[in-house]
């Protein structure tokens, strides 16, 4: 639509506002942001089909925050199964096998002495538990007493280790249970930290998040690699296949369950929940929680069943946030037995002996173990770390290159060289389909927000000035569903002729060139003010997210701003879409053509607009001056986009324009 004319007369008063090319808003209005802290409802949906499209949503975001968006190759597992021990009823062997090459997950599995027919497996990531696989809180310390006083436990053992007590029962019912190590915990020794400040290389580094290679990501990737390995052990049940972890543990879990549907039963612990979303590293990634949290990410689980606990934690409100949106799509589904909750906030954050006798419950339903109810655990004997550990008899601890930064180069490598095949190889493929399919919608992700619909975007006009043959127009494109407003100016010629140049730049002389020959051709020149145009650096709005005390420094990780905000750029997206709404808008003149014309410093800005608005926008033309997303230095250019690089950098844009050209 272009700019009602009529209206102008109504809002005279606003003349103070006028733009033009030598006139422009001070600032911009300020726009929303969340954190990790923030308030994650679940976003409802109204029937099957509805659901259909918005999972499809939920689950590209998951993988394009993982750096799965396409799923690498899968090498060799080269797995090492040794050093078993034996118990009563059980074993456990310990595990090393490669996610990647040169990249060990290592773990225990726990097996049933006595099987009938094909053996359920389950995954057991543990979280972020002290000392984590090998967790031991002693015998008759202050921790462990705790524990038995409160009813949290009753087995001294578990008291110890309520990891160790949920896969021996588990295995008691029939079940392979693989703990694998989260990164950084146990034996796992080639990233001996994985909480630390930004560095100029390996991940957390500008270069690893332009490319989505974040501990996220590889955390995800071990997961998928641990489920391969459990399915090939013999006699598994690929029909029976479950995952349950808590705390850290609970977000693999949710993510896990969520793209695999290898996966056919998930429960999750403590973490599925509106509020805090997960506080570390390997919870958070870029994208993951941009239009939805841990509610929907959980439901990508349905129609399998999904079963969950709360504590006295960041879930403690689950009952009433969360699990009835569950228990909404799991009865349109059709499944209404497949949802369900253990609640019980009279305990800290946890995975004790009450929750695991509710997980027990869940799998022996889920997956017909024929087991009487209330499971009861039995004692076990403890597993120390040294019949626990997997780098003994001939099995050397990695060291060297192959732990620390240089390891971290190494995995960031082999993961560029993923991204060149698999992502560079549907590029050159010259394939528009594929190219739209695999690019194109890594980018509407990334972007976040699809062009406004009709009557969604409100122009008001600011002034009018008759210039003899064109009206030159000031005014806002409001978008009263996004809470956003886009200064324009317009100029409109008397002599239309149907077509609308968005002009894009930021020096007003620049809009002045070609100007007069635009108009003389009859096309419309439009000249939004983007968001926070002159800005030299994007706003760290995740910067103090947390109250940073001496050792955080991990939380400068550029995941903790962009994995809930859009980036400057996909914000400067949107406001070209409202613009671009907005002159599509008015049915009764129809434009004949759309064209984007950009010049530094909004070259990226115009590519990215091109690449998701498809037909609406008719040609790009930018200035490029040899950009490139790999050239950035800083997490927070105003160009900074996580991915960028990954997904083509600007030639990868290029490809998805339909008309481009250069100046």
């Amino acid at each position: 639509m272009l700019p009602p004319l009529r209206s102008a007369l109504n809002l005279l008063c606003l003349a103070a506002l006028s733009l033009g090319p030598t006139s422009r808003l001070a600032a911009a209005e300020p726009r929303p942001s969340r954190d990790l802290r923030g308030y994650f409802p679940f976003t409802p949906v109204e029937s099957k089909e509805e659901w259909a499209v918005r999972r499809a949503e939920i689950e590209r975001r998951v993988l394009v925050s993982t750096g799965l968006w396409p799923m690498p190759d899968k090498t060799p597992l080269n797995a090492r199964v040794h050093g078993r021990v034996e118990r009563d009823d059980y074993t456990v062997d310990r595990v090393i096998f490669e996610s990647l090459p040169g990249h060990y997950v290592t773990g225990s599995l726990y097996l049933p002495k006595k099987r009938t027919g094909k053996m359920p497996v389950i995954l057991s990531p543990h979280g972020h538990w002290p000392q984590g696989r090998f967790m031991d809180r002693g015998l008759g310390t202050p921790a462990a007493k705790k524990e038995l006083e409160t009813g949290a436990e009753v087995l001294e053992t578990a008291a110890r280790s309520p990891l160790q007590a949920r896969c021996v029962q588990l295995a008691r019912m029939g079940c392979a249970v693989l703990l694998y190590d989260m990164l950084g915990t146990a034996d796992s020794v080639q990233f001996p930290e994985h909480r630390h400040g930004i560095q100029a290389e390996g991940f957390l580094g500008v270069q690893a998040d332009l490319r989505l290679q974040t501990y996220f990501g590889l955390q995800t990737w071990n997961s998928v690699r641990a489920l391969d390995f459990l399915l090939s052990l013999e006699g598994a049940d690929a029909t029976r296949v479950g995952c349950t972890g808590a705390s850290g543990g609970g977000t693999q879990t949710m993510m896990i369950a969520g793209f695999d549907q290898r996966i056919t039963a998930a429960f999750p612990c403590v973490m599925v929940s509106t509020a805090m979303q997960g506080g570390c590293t390997c919870e958070n990634g870029h994208y993951l929680r941009i239009n939805q949290g841990n509610i929907d990410i959980a439901a990508l689980t349905a129609p399998r069943p999904l079963g969950m606990t709360s504590a006295d934690d960041w879930t403690k409100e689950l009952a009433t946030k969360g699990l009835p949106d569950l228990q909404k799509l799991y009865g349109m589904l059709g499944v209404p037995d497949r949802v369900s909750a253990h609640i019980a906030t009279q305990f800290p954050h946890n995975y004790n002996l009450p929750s695991r006798v509710a997980m027990y419950a869940f799998f022996n339903k889920h997956f017909g173990l024929k087991q009487p109810e209330p499971v009861v655990e039995k004692d076990f004997v403890f597993l120390t770390p040294e019949e626990a550990t997997v780098w003994i008899g001939g099995h050397a601890k990695p060291a060297g290159n192959a732990v620390g930064v240089a390891h971290e180069k190494q995995v960031c490598a082999w993961m560029s060289a993923q991204d060149a095949k698999h992502v560079g190889g549907v590029l050159a493929s010259g394939d528009p389909a594929r190219v739209d399919a695999l690019v194109g919608a890594a980018w509407r992700t990334i972007v976040g927000r699809a062009m406004p619909g009709p009557g969604e975007v409100v122009w008001e006009v600011v002034s009018k000035e008759d210039k003899g043959a064109f009206f030159k127009i000031a005014g806002v494109a409001r978008q009263a569903k996004a809470g956003e407003s886009v200064p324009v100016t317009f100029w409109y010629p008397k002599q239309w002729k149907g077509g609308v140049d968005i002009v894009l730049e930021e020096d007003p002389a620049a809009v002045e060139t070609g100007l007069q020959q635009r108009l003389a051709a009859g096309v419309a020149v439009a000249w939004p003010e983007l968001y926070m145009a002159g800005a030299k650096e994007q706003t760290k709005v995740g910067e103090n997210l947390r109250a940073k005390r001496a050792g955080e420094e991990y939380c400068d990780f550029s995941g903790y701003t962009f994995g809930y905000n859009p980036t400057l750029l996909a914000r400067r997206v949107h406001d070209v879409s409202a613009v671009v709404a907005m002159v599509h808008g008015d049915k009764a003149r129809p434009v004949s053509a759309v064209r984007l014309a950009a010049g530094r410093p909004y070259t990226a800005v115009a590519l990215a607009a091109g690449a998701v608005l498809h037909k609406a926008v008719d040609e790009v033309e930018v200035a490029r001056d040899g950009f490139r997303f790999e050239k950035l230095g800083s997490h927070w250019d105003p160009d900074f986009v996580p991915g960028a690089v990954k997904y083509g950098d600007v030639d990868g844009l290029a490809k998805l324009v339909g008309k481009l050209t250069y100046r």
